[in-house]
Protein backbone atom coordinates (compact mmCIF):
# COMPACT_ATOMS: atom_id res chain seq x y z
CA UNK A 1 0.00 0.00 0.00
CA UNK A 2 1.18 3.60 -0.56
CA UNK A 3 3.47 5.23 2.00
CA UNK A 4 3.13 8.99 2.64
CA UNK A 5 5.92 11.03 4.20
CA UNK A 6 7.90 14.28 4.14
CA UNK A 7 10.78 14.81 1.73
CA UNK A 8 13.01 17.75 0.80
CA UNK A 9 12.18 18.44 -2.86
CA UNK A 10 14.37 20.49 -5.21
CA UNK A 11 12.40 22.01 -8.09
CA UNK A 12 14.91 24.56 -9.38
CA UNK A 13 18.70 24.49 -9.20
CA UNK A 14 20.88 27.58 -9.04
CA UNK A 15 18.90 29.70 -6.59
CA UNK A 16 20.81 32.46 -4.82
CA UNK A 17 22.55 32.17 -1.49
CA UNK A 18 22.03 32.14 1.40
CA UNK A 19 19.88 29.07 0.93
CA UNK A 20 18.19 29.65 4.27
CA UNK A 21 16.48 32.58 2.51
CA UNK A 22 16.00 31.30 -1.06
CA UNK A 23 14.84 27.83 0.14
CA UNK A 24 15.83 25.61 -2.79
CA UNK A 25 14.78 22.57 -0.75
CA UNK A 26 11.23 22.53 0.57
CA UNK A 27 9.52 19.86 2.64
CA UNK A 28 6.64 18.40 0.66
CA UNK A 29 4.20 15.56 1.14
CA UNK A 30 5.49 12.72 -1.03
CA UNK A 31 4.13 9.22 -1.57
CA UNK A 32 5.39 5.98 -3.00
CA UNK A 33 4.11 2.49 -3.51
CA UNK A 34 5.62 -0.31 -1.48
CA UNK A 35 8.86 -1.89 -2.71
CA UNK A 36 8.73 -3.79 -5.97
CA UNK A 37 10.61 -6.99 -6.77
CA UNK A 38 14.23 -6.71 -5.67
CA UNK A 39 13.57 -3.48 -3.74
CA UNK A 40 13.29 -2.45 -0.08
CA UNK A 41 11.53 0.28 1.85
CA UNK A 42 13.89 2.03 4.25
CA UNK A 43 13.03 4.37 7.10
CA UNK A 44 15.79 6.97 6.93
CA UNK A 45 17.53 7.34 10.29
CA UNK A 46 20.39 9.66 9.33
CA UNK A 47 21.46 11.46 6.16
CA UNK A 48 24.75 13.29 5.89
CA UNK A 49 25.46 16.24 3.61
CA UNK A 50 28.19 15.99 0.98
CA UNK A 51 29.45 18.51 -1.56
CA UNK A 52 27.84 16.37 -4.25
CA UNK A 53 24.48 17.31 -2.72
CA UNK A 54 25.50 20.95 -2.89
CA UNK A 55 26.39 20.55 -6.57
CA UNK A 56 22.82 19.37 -7.24
CA UNK A 57 21.35 22.43 -5.54
CA UNK A 58 23.78 24.89 -7.12
CA UNK A 59 23.28 23.42 -10.58
CA UNK A 60 26.97 22.66 -11.15
CA UNK A 61 25.91 19.14 -12.02
CA UNK A 62 22.67 18.76 -13.96
CA UNK A 63 19.93 16.43 -12.73
CA UNK A 64 16.34 15.86 -13.85
CA UNK A 65 13.87 17.94 -11.88
CA UNK A 66 12.06 17.81 -9.56
CA UNK A 67 14.29 15.64 -7.42
CA UNK A 68 14.84 14.66 -3.79
CA UNK A 69 18.60 14.91 -3.07
CA UNK A 70 20.57 12.96 -0.49
CA UNK A 71 22.99 10.12 -1.19
CA UNK A 72 24.87 9.43 2.09
CA UNK A 73 22.59 7.81 4.63
CA UNK A 74 21.61 4.97 6.90
CA UNK A 75 18.25 3.58 7.91
CA UNK A 76 16.17 0.62 9.00
CA UNK A 77 14.44 -1.85 6.68
CA UNK A 78 10.67 -1.46 6.95
CA UNK A 79 9.54 -3.76 4.15
CA UNK A 80 11.09 -5.99 1.51
CA UNK A 81 9.90 -6.76 -1.99
CA UNK A 82 9.81 -10.20 -3.55
CA UNK A 83 13.14 -11.83 -4.18
CA UNK A 84 14.97 -9.97 -1.38
CA UNK A 85 16.87 -12.36 0.88
CA UNK A 86 19.91 -10.32 1.96
CA UNK A 87 18.02 -8.15 4.47
CA UNK A 88 14.77 -8.33 6.40
CA UNK A 89 12.44 -6.01 8.33
CA UNK A 90 14.21 -4.32 11.23
CA UNK A 91 17.75 -4.60 9.86
CA UNK A 92 19.92 -1.46 10.12
CA UNK A 93 21.57 -0.70 6.79
CA UNK A 94 23.94 1.70 5.08
CA UNK A 95 22.59 3.14 1.83
CA UNK A 96 24.97 3.00 -1.13
CA UNK A 97 24.69 5.54 -3.96
CA UNK A 98 26.09 3.29 -6.70
CA UNK A 99 23.97 0.15 -7.09
CA UNK A 100 25.58 -2.87 -8.68
CA UNK A 101 23.60 -4.95 -11.17
CA UNK A 102 25.92 -7.93 -10.69
CA UNK A 103 25.89 -9.01 -14.34
CA UNK A 104 27.49 -6.24 -16.43
CA UNK A 105 31.15 -6.59 -17.51
CA UNK A 106 32.35 -4.29 -14.72
CA UNK A 107 30.49 -6.16 -12.01
CA UNK A 108 31.57 -9.56 -13.32
CA UNK A 109 35.22 -8.48 -13.53
CA UNK A 110 35.25 -7.26 -9.92
CA UNK A 111 34.85 -3.54 -10.62
CA UNK A 112 31.37 -3.17 -9.16
CA UNK A 113 31.98 0.54 -8.54
CA UNK A 114 31.96 1.01 -12.33
CA UNK A 115 28.60 -0.74 -12.87
CA UNK A 116 27.19 0.64 -16.13
CA UNK A 117 23.47 0.01 -15.54
CA UNK A 118 23.78 1.48 -12.03
CA UNK A 119 25.37 4.66 -13.36
CA UNK A 120 22.80 4.92 -16.16
CA UNK A 121 19.90 4.60 -13.72
CA UNK A 122 21.43 7.22 -11.42
CA UNK A 123 21.89 9.73 -14.23
CA UNK A 124 18.27 9.29 -15.27
CA UNK A 125 17.06 9.90 -11.71
CA UNK A 126 15.60 6.42 -11.59
CA UNK A 127 16.06 3.18 -9.66
CA UNK A 128 18.09 0.24 -10.92
CA UNK A 129 15.01 -1.67 -12.10
CA UNK A 130 13.92 1.36 -14.13
CA UNK A 131 11.48 4.21 -13.52
CA UNK A 132 10.71 6.33 -10.48
CA UNK A 133 8.72 5.54 -7.36
CA UNK A 134 8.22 8.98 -5.81
CA UNK A 135 5.07 11.02 -6.43
CA UNK A 136 3.49 14.21 -5.15
CA UNK A 137 -0.06 14.37 -6.33
CA UNK A 138 0.22 12.94 -9.83
CA UNK A 139 3.68 14.42 -10.42
CA UNK A 140 6.79 12.28 -10.83
CA UNK A 141 9.69 13.06 -8.48
CA UNK A 142 13.16 11.84 -9.42
CA UNK A 143 15.59 9.90 -7.25
CA UNK A 144 19.06 11.25 -6.47
CA UNK A 145 21.68 8.53 -6.91
CA UNK A 146 19.05 5.85 -6.46
CA UNK A 147 18.44 6.95 -2.85
CA UNK A 148 16.83 10.39 -2.28
CA UNK A 149 17.75 10.28 1.38
CA UNK A 150 16.68 13.80 2.44
CA UNK A 151 13.36 12.30 3.40
CA UNK A 152 11.64 10.21 6.04
CA UNK A 153 11.50 7.11 3.82
CA UNK A 154 13.04 5.78 0.61
CA UNK A 155 12.43 2.86 -1.70
CA UNK A 156 15.75 1.63 -3.09
CA UNK A 157 17.19 -1.36 -4.89
CA UNK A 158 18.35 -4.24 -2.71
CA UNK A 159 21.74 -3.54 -4.35
CA UNK A 160 21.75 -0.12 -2.67
CA UNK A 161 21.87 -1.35 0.93
CA UNK A 162 24.57 -3.01 3.03
CA UNK A 163 23.67 -4.48 6.45
CA UNK A 164 25.28 -2.89 9.48
CA UNK A 165 26.78 -4.86 12.39
CA UNK A 166 25.64 -4.39 15.96
CA UNK A 167 27.31 -1.66 17.97
CA UNK A 168 27.50 1.16 15.42
CA UNK A 169 25.17 4.14 15.77
CA UNK A 170 23.08 4.88 12.71
CA UNK A 171 24.33 8.47 12.47
CA UNK A 172 27.90 7.18 12.23
CA UNK A 173 26.79 4.44 9.83
CA UNK A 174 25.57 7.05 7.36
CA UNK A 175 29.16 8.21 6.76
CA UNK A 176 30.17 4.83 5.39
CA UNK A 177 27.85 5.26 2.40
CA UNK A 178 29.99 7.98 0.81
CA UNK A 179 32.54 9.85 2.96
CA UNK A 180 34.36 6.74 4.14
CA UNK A 181 34.43 4.99 0.77
CA UNK A 182 35.34 8.13 -1.19
CA UNK A 183 37.94 9.26 1.35
CA UNK A 184 39.50 6.30 3.13
CA UNK A 185 38.63 3.97 0.25
CA UNK A 186 40.46 6.17 -2.24
CA UNK A 187 43.61 6.04 -0.13
CA UNK A 188 43.41 2.33 0.65
CA UNK A 189 42.05 0.97 -2.65
CA UNK A 190 42.67 3.37 -5.53
CA UNK A 191 45.95 4.70 -4.20
CA UNK A 192 47.17 1.61 -2.42
CA UNK A 193 49.08 3.57 0.22
CA UNK A 194 51.48 1.38 2.20
CA UNK A 195 53.32 1.73 5.51
CA UNK A 196 56.08 4.31 5.27
CA UNK A 197 54.58 6.28 2.37
CA UNK A 198 54.31 10.05 2.33
CA UNK A 199 50.88 11.43 1.45
CA UNK A 200 49.61 14.89 0.50
CA UNK A 201 45.87 15.54 0.84
CA UNK A 202 44.68 18.65 -0.98
CA UNK A 203 41.42 19.61 0.68
CA UNK A 204 40.71 19.00 4.37
CA UNK A 205 36.91 18.86 4.27
CA UNK A 206 34.78 15.80 5.01
CA UNK A 207 36.18 13.52 2.29
CA UNK A 208 39.72 14.84 2.78
CA UNK A 209 39.48 14.20 6.52
CA UNK A 210 38.25 10.67 5.81
CA UNK A 211 41.21 10.22 3.45
CA UNK A 212 43.50 11.42 6.23
CA UNK A 213 42.11 8.77 8.58
CA UNK A 214 42.54 6.19 5.82
CA UNK A 215 46.19 7.19 5.41
CA UNK A 216 46.74 6.75 9.14
CA UNK A 217 45.10 3.30 8.98
CA UNK A 218 47.34 2.42 6.01
CA UNK A 219 50.46 3.25 8.04
CA UNK A 220 51.58 6.32 6.08
CA UNK A 221 54.66 7.82 7.72
CA UNK A 222 53.92 11.41 6.80
CA UNK A 223 50.50 12.92 6.06
CA UNK A 224 50.45 16.51 4.82
CA UNK A 225 47.08 18.26 4.75
CA UNK A 226 46.80 21.29 2.45
CA UNK A 227 43.92 23.75 2.56
CA UNK A 228 43.11 27.44 2.16
CA UNK A 229 41.22 27.53 5.46
CA UNK A 230 43.23 27.67 8.73
CA UNK A 231 40.30 26.18 10.68
CA UNK A 232 40.25 23.12 8.41
CA UNK A 233 43.97 22.68 9.03
CA UNK A 234 43.42 22.86 12.79
CA UNK A 235 40.91 20.04 12.41
CA UNK A 236 43.34 18.04 10.26
CA UNK A 237 46.04 18.33 12.92
CA UNK A 238 43.58 17.14 15.56
CA UNK A 239 42.75 14.11 13.40
CA UNK A 240 46.39 13.18 13.04
CA UNK A 241 48.01 15.04 10.13
CA UNK A 242 51.76 15.16 10.67
CA UNK A 243 52.07 18.42 8.74
CA UNK A 244 49.66 21.12 7.56
CA UNK A 245 50.13 23.65 4.81
CA UNK A 246 48.10 26.83 4.40
CA UNK A 247 47.77 27.32 0.66
CA UNK A 248 48.07 31.05 0.05
CA UNK A 249 48.22 32.35 -3.50
CA UNK A 250 48.52 28.84 -4.90
CA UNK A 251 51.84 28.09 -3.19
CA UNK A 252 50.71 24.93 -1.35
CA UNK A 253 52.55 22.50 -3.63
CA UNK A 254 55.79 24.47 -3.37
CA UNK A 255 55.56 24.28 0.41
CA UNK A 256 55.05 20.51 0.25
CA UNK A 257 58.04 20.13 -2.05
CA UNK A 258 60.17 22.01 0.46
CA UNK A 259 58.85 20.02 3.42
CA UNK A 260 59.53 16.71 1.71
CA UNK A 261 62.71 17.61 -0.16
CA UNK A 262 61.26 16.67 -3.52
CA UNK A 263 57.60 15.76 -3.12
CA UNK A 264 55.33 13.14 -1.58
CA UNK A 265 54.70 9.62 -2.84
CA UNK A 266 50.98 10.28 -3.25
CA UNK A 267 48.83 13.34 -3.84
CA UNK A 268 45.09 13.11 -3.25
CA UNK A 269 42.70 15.78 -4.55
CA UNK A 270 39.67 15.76 -2.25
CA UNK A 271 38.18 19.26 -2.63
CA UNK A 272 36.53 19.09 -6.03
CA UNK A 273 38.42 22.07 -7.48
CA UNK A 274 40.98 22.46 -10.25
CA UNK A 275 43.24 24.30 -7.78
CA UNK A 276 43.25 21.34 -5.41
CA UNK A 277 44.09 18.97 -8.27
CA UNK A 278 46.98 21.17 -9.34
CA UNK A 279 48.24 21.23 -5.76
CA UNK A 280 48.07 17.45 -5.47
CA UNK A 281 49.73 16.98 -8.86
CA UNK A 282 52.57 19.42 -8.26
CA UNK A 283 53.20 18.19 -4.72
CA UNK A 284 54.03 14.65 -5.90
CA UNK A 285 57.59 13.52 -6.53
CA UNK A 286 58.80 12.11 -9.82
CA UNK A 287 57.32 8.66 -10.20
CA UNK A 288 54.56 9.46 -7.71
CA UNK A 289 50.82 8.91 -7.98
CA UNK A 290 48.06 11.52 -8.15
CA UNK A 291 44.48 10.49 -7.35
CA UNK A 292 41.46 12.75 -7.85
CA UNK A 293 38.18 12.00 -6.08
CA UNK A 294 36.41 15.39 -6.07
CA UNK A 295 33.82 16.23 -8.71
CA UNK A 296 35.23 19.37 -10.34
CA UNK A 297 32.84 21.70 -12.18
CA UNK A 298 32.79 20.27 -15.74
CA UNK A 299 33.02 23.82 -17.13
CA UNK A 300 36.17 24.69 -15.17
CA UNK A 301 39.11 25.33 -17.54
CA UNK A 302 42.14 23.14 -17.05
CA UNK A 303 45.39 22.40 -18.84
CA UNK A 304 48.06 19.77 -18.23
CA UNK A 305 51.70 19.84 -19.28
CA UNK A 306 51.76 16.36 -20.78
CA UNK A 307 55.51 16.45 -21.48
CA UNK A 308 56.21 17.23 -17.81
CA UNK A 309 53.91 14.38 -16.81
CA UNK A 310 55.94 12.03 -19.00
CA UNK A 311 59.36 13.19 -17.82
CA UNK A 312 58.08 13.16 -14.24
CA UNK A 313 56.70 9.62 -14.78
CA UNK A 314 53.63 10.51 -12.74
CA UNK A 315 50.55 8.31 -12.58
CA UNK A 316 47.16 10.04 -12.60
CA UNK A 317 44.06 8.19 -11.45
CA UNK A 318 40.41 9.02 -11.00
CA UNK A 319 38.66 7.42 -8.05
CA UNK A 320 34.93 6.71 -8.03
CA UNK A 321 33.54 5.53 -4.69
CA UNK A 322 37.11 4.86 -3.65
CA UNK A 323 37.21 1.89 -6.06
CA UNK A 324 35.16 0.09 -3.41
CA UNK A 325 32.96 -2.94 -3.61
CA UNK A 326 30.49 -1.79 -0.95
CA UNK A 327 29.45 -5.27 0.17
CA UNK A 328 33.09 -6.18 0.71
CA UNK A 329 34.58 -2.90 1.89
CA UNK A 330 31.92 -1.31 4.10
CA UNK A 331 31.98 -4.24 6.58
CA UNK A 332 35.79 -4.10 6.51
CA UNK A 333 35.87 -0.37 7.23
CA UNK A 334 33.23 -0.73 9.93
CA UNK A 335 35.40 -3.36 11.60
CA UNK A 336 38.31 -0.91 11.53
CA UNK A 337 36.04 1.70 13.12
CA UNK A 338 34.99 -0.68 15.86
CA UNK A 339 38.65 -1.43 16.62
CA UNK A 340 39.41 2.28 16.88
CA UNK A 341 41.56 2.35 13.73
CA UNK A 342 39.18 4.45 11.60
CA UNK A 343 37.47 6.93 13.98
CA UNK A 344 35.15 8.50 11.41
CA UNK A 345 32.68 9.58 14.10
CA UNK A 346 35.08 12.49 14.68
CA UNK A 347 34.01 13.91 11.31
CA UNK A 348 30.49 14.67 12.57
CA UNK A 349 30.21 18.36 13.44
CA UNK A 350 26.44 18.96 13.54
CA UNK A 351 23.11 17.21 14.03
CA UNK A 352 19.94 18.88 12.74
CA UNK A 353 16.35 18.13 11.70
CA UNK A 354 15.31 17.73 8.08
CA UNK A 355 13.51 21.08 8.23
CA UNK A 356 16.90 22.82 8.60
CA UNK A 357 18.47 21.30 5.50
CA UNK A 358 18.86 24.69 3.76
CA UNK A 359 20.80 26.03 6.74
CA UNK A 360 23.04 22.98 6.49
CA UNK A 361 23.70 23.81 2.83
CA UNK A 362 24.80 27.30 3.86
CA UNK A 363 27.25 25.81 6.36
CA UNK A 364 28.70 23.72 3.58
CA UNK A 365 29.15 26.76 1.34
CA UNK A 366 30.94 28.67 4.11
CA UNK A 367 32.94 25.56 5.07
CA UNK A 368 31.76 25.68 8.66
CA UNK A 369 31.17 21.93 8.92
CA UNK A 370 32.79 18.61 8.07
CA UNK A 371 29.82 16.26 8.14
CA UNK A 372 26.33 17.31 9.21
CA UNK A 373 23.81 14.63 10.13
CA UNK A 374 20.18 15.23 9.22
CA UNK A 375 17.72 13.19 11.28
CA UNK A 376 14.22 13.18 9.79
Amino acid sequence: MPVAFKAAVLRQAGLSQPYSESHPLNLEDVSLEGPGPGEVLVRIAAASLCRSDLSVVSGIRAWPMPIVPGHEASGVIEETGTGVTTVRKGDPVVLVFQPQCGVCPSCVSGDAHLCGPGLQANRAGELLAGGTRLRTGGEVIHHHMGLSAFAEYAVVSKASVVPMPDGIDLDVGALFGCAVMCGAGTVLNTGGVRPGDTVTIAGAGGVGSSALLGAIAAGAERIIAVDTDPARLDSARALGATDTVLDEDGNGAAQVMELTSGGSDFGFETAGTVGAFETAYNAVRRGGTVVSVGLVDPKAPFSLDVAAMVTGAKTIKGSYIGSCNPRRDIPKYMALYQRGRLPVDRLISHHLPLADVNTALDRMVTRDALRQIIQP
